[in-house]
């Protein structure tokens, strides 16, 4: 209930407050368009349905201005000269419904009123329709349904309200001239403008649909990303946590592996051990917030290099004729330079051999597949291509996640390398990844066991 400072007021007060706001934001509508002036259909993907809407306006001016000034004078003895500026007033601003409809119909309505009492004038034709003539009926109805496309559903009421108000005053200024017409534009308009609103709000709905999945896309795509993103870096703590243990196991042994050193010293290899113990602890806290809930740790040691082989011949016997060409460098064996490759390197050169023979397998099945690893200018050269599919058939999977080329452009973008990705002329695939190496070095001695992954 409505108050004010002196206690509740009056029902009828509210009444009449409501009233008084709604005809407010009646006139409101009637007076401010709703949409900007962009024409009708200015986002169709098709030029030609862009221009339809002017083509639609102008065969209706075109087709109205001469109707309406051909029944002025014939049917109801209107002179040529007001006939035809009556005409142009009530038919020319047609052209205005594809971009301005609300602006159209404040210069037809006054015109159609105009008209209604010019013809007034006029003597009484026994079979004359007044105080809309057919010409106004049939154009009105077109303004009213461009209306009920563009404007919000306040503004087509106060217009039906409008041009019902007028009609019901004309007939009763002259009731003996009547002759419906004036109900039958309030029923037929009010149709009108029902399709024409139903039209626009489902075209607002599916317009927001759209952008609903947009936005739903990108947002996918981000959590996606993201998913990849806590993946690397659970991978990448079993890397860190190996070299924090090293730390840890060379400062601790220090002391029993060098004599003779000083009490400072000593001390100095006892605090290092104590952080990277600590360290080890907090990265172990962060694993467990990276971790999904309810899962549980990966205690296998991390995949690399070395394992390669074996990957491929998984693949084979899975199914994909798969070959793999890695570099004698960095094959397992002396002389080789694999112990030289950082650990996220390694890491990553057998995650992305791996996504990219899952994809092969997935949307390339029965493709013959080549793998190349190898050392190319400071780099580690990671080369997956494939064939078309060995058969016409369908795919495993017809529309991928993306997961597996997030993943590896990721990779490779830690490693601060580069990925090249992208369909082959003959309808194969082509993943191309390069990764920085390090300088050879001369050979040094072997650093101390890491820490077991349990003590992690």
């Amino acid at each position: 209930m409505s108050t004010s400072p002196a206690g509740p007021l009056p029902p009828a007060d509210g009444l009449l407050s409501a009233a008084r706001r709604n005809l407010r934001e009646l006139a409101h509508g009637l007076s401010h368009a709703s949409h900007p002036s962009t024409p009708l259909l200015a986002h169709a993907p098709k030029r030609w349905q862009r221009l339809l809407p002017y083509v639609v306006v102008l065969a209706l001016a075109s087709t109205f201005i001469p109707v309406t000034i051909t029944v002025l004078t014939t049917d109801y003895g209107v002179p040529g000269a007001l006939a035809g500026a009556l005409g142009v007033a009530q038919a020319a601003p047609l052209l205005m419904l594809a971009h301005r409809p609300l602006q159209a119909w404040w210069i037809i309505f006054p015109a159609d009123i105009l008209g209604a009492l010019v013809v007034l004038a006029q003597p009484a034709e026994p079979d004359g329709v007044w105080p809309w003539t057919p010409p106004v009926i049939v154009a009105y109805l077109f303004l009213l349904l461009a209306l009920g496309l563009r404007e919000t559903r306040r503004t087509v009421i106060a217009v039906w309200a409008v041009t019902g108000a007028a009609g019901a005053v004309l007939h009763l200024i002259a009731p003996d001239r009547s002759s419906g017409s004036a109900l039958l534009l309030t029923i037929l308009g009010a149709v009108v403008l029902v399709i024409g609103g139903a039209v626009r709000e489902r075209g607002v709905a599916q317009r927001r649909l759209a952008e609903q999945e947009t936005i739903s896309e990108a947002e996918r795509a981000q959590r996606t990303l993201l998913e990849e993103r806590t993946r690397i870096a659970r991978e990448l703590h079993d890397v860190v946590a190996h070299h924090m243990s090293v730390i840890t196991v060379q400062a601790d042994s220090a002391p029993y592996r060098i004599s003779g050193l000083p009490k400072a010293a000593e001390e100095e290899f006892t605090a290092i051990a104590a952080a990277a113990r600590e360290s080890l602890g907090e990265m172990r806290r962060l694993l467990s917030v990276l971790r999904s809930d309810g899962t549980e740790g990966d205690r296998a040691p991390q995949p690399g290099l070395d394992r390669l082989q074996q990957l491929v011949e998984a693949t084979v016997r899975a199914g994909l004729p798969a070959e793999l060409a890695l570099s004698k460098e960095l094959s397992p064996g002396r002389g080789s330079r694999l112990s030289e490759v950082p650990p996220a390197v390694d890491l990553s050169a057998y995650r992305i051999v791996q996504e990219a023979l899952a994809n092969v397998v997935r949307h390339a099945p029965g493709a013959r597949t080549r793998v190349l690893v190898a050392p190319d200018n400071g780099h580690l050269l990671v080369l997956v291509v494939n064939g078309p599919a060995a058969t016409r058939g369908s795919p495993l999977e017809t529309s991928g996640t993306g997961h597996g080329l997030v993943g590896m452009r990721e990779r490779v973008r830690l490693t601060g390398g580069t990925l090249d990705t992208g369909p082959l002329p003959d309808g194969g695939f082509r993943v191309a990844a390069r990764m920085p190496l390090p300088p050879a070095t001369a050979p040094s001695a072997a650093p101390a066991d890491p820490l077991p992954p349990e003590d992690l």
